[in-house]
């Protein structure tokens, strides 16, 4: 597996580079821009104080300060779905070179993204797409292809029979919703002795989603498995598993960091989870607004461009640029990785 490789090789160290990371108060990071093309870059994740998105920024951050860049990473403290607006608004009104974006609902953010396009503003955007209201998406993975790994982890762990639940983002997620569509499509037509008893929602909040796994326990006894294709969702769904009664009857597992799985994985509350590398990711992202930015590229289907350490990319259909698949992370190899 392609991405698996990649990000294996990938070492803690390099990890952790923060090419002059930014806080999450809006400051900016890497050096001053080079030359006359327009390196000043807006990174506008979901929501700030979230652990994925800060080593996306980390990774945007590295990639920037290798062709004398600048990011400045800033956003909203809540992932609601108007939330993002203004500091669309604020990104064309200081004209920077493009607006990198994860995008909370893509009927809220469409109206913003397009006037910064007329404005002569790149938009890429990552982990969450609006595809009528862009330049480029760098994909994570394909829907289908997160799904199946969301829905073979949880049949393994629940031996292909019983409850189970989704913990997911804000229920406008574009990318969780079309995940989860996927999984539904797939339990239903090869897993028949797994029953989806509800789909809740934290809102990318630790303490919504912690009270939500609560909630999810008490209302089905039954329950044998928890999946949270968010990393706030399955930190927090781990947490309430790890000091309950459930702990060993019922299985968490989802989309998370390393670090912030590492101790539920050491005391086996969690047996199993996935993620791609979160500043791969942004480090992409970041290579990809610079391209549009050069005109290397125009996201054309066939387009090709380079990404640094990463290596050559090609725009595929709808304008999108696909990272790789997911990676499972376990007790065998998790101390391998920091992030």
């Amino acid at each position: 597996m392609k991405f698996a490789l990649k990000m294996v090789a990938v070492s803690a160290a390099a990890i952790l580079l923060t090419a002059g990371c930014s806080s999450p108060s809006g400051t900016t990071t890497g050096d001053s821009t080079g030359g006359s093309a327009n390196y000043n870059l807006t990174l506008l994740p979901k929501n700030l104080g979230n652990p994925y998105f800060d080593t996306s920024n980390k990774g945007a951050a590295e990639a920037a300060g290798e062709f004398s860049g600048k990011i400045t990473f800033t956003g909203p403290a809540e992932g609601a779905a108007d939330s993002q607006v203004s500091f669309i608004n604020t990104a064309t009104q200081q004209k920077v070179g493009a607006v990198m974006i994860a995008s909370n609902d893509q009927t809220a953010v469409c109206d913003a993204l397009n006037e910064a396009m007329a404005a002569g503003v790149k938009v890429v955007t990552f982990d969450s797409d609006a595809p009528t209201c862009r330049d480029i998406f760098i994909n994570q993975a394909t829907a289908d292809g997160i799904a199946k790994v969301l829905v073979e982890m949880i049949v393994d762990q629940v031996d292909n029979e019983g409850q189970i639940a989704i913990l997911s983002a804000t229920a406008n997620a574009t990318n969780q919703n079309a995940w989860i569509e996927s999984m539904k499509k797939d339990l239903a037509a090869n897993h028949p002795g797994i029953e989806l008893v509800e789909v809740v929602y934290g809102d990318d909040q630790d303490q919504m989603s912690f009270d939500k796994t609560a909630a999810l326990l008490a209302t089905y006894p039954e329950l044998k498995g928890i999946v949270a294709p968010t990393t706030v969702g399955i930190a927090a769904a781990a947490r309430y598993v790890s000091t309950s009664e459930y702990k060993g009857k019922v299985a968490v597992t989802g989309l998370g960091t390393p670090n912030d799985m590492r101790a539920y994985v050491t005391d086996g509350t969690v047996t199993e989870f996935a993620l791609w590398n979160p500043a791969d990711l942004g480090y992409l992202a970041t290579y990809a607004a610079k391209a549009l930015i050069d005109g290397t590229i125009t996201g054309a289907e066939g387009d090709k461009f380079e990404a640094g350490k990463l290596g050559s990319y090609t725009v595929g259909a709808d304008k999108t640029v696909l990272l790789g698949d997911p990676y499972k992370f376990n007790k065998g190899n998790i101390g391998d990785f920091d992030f």
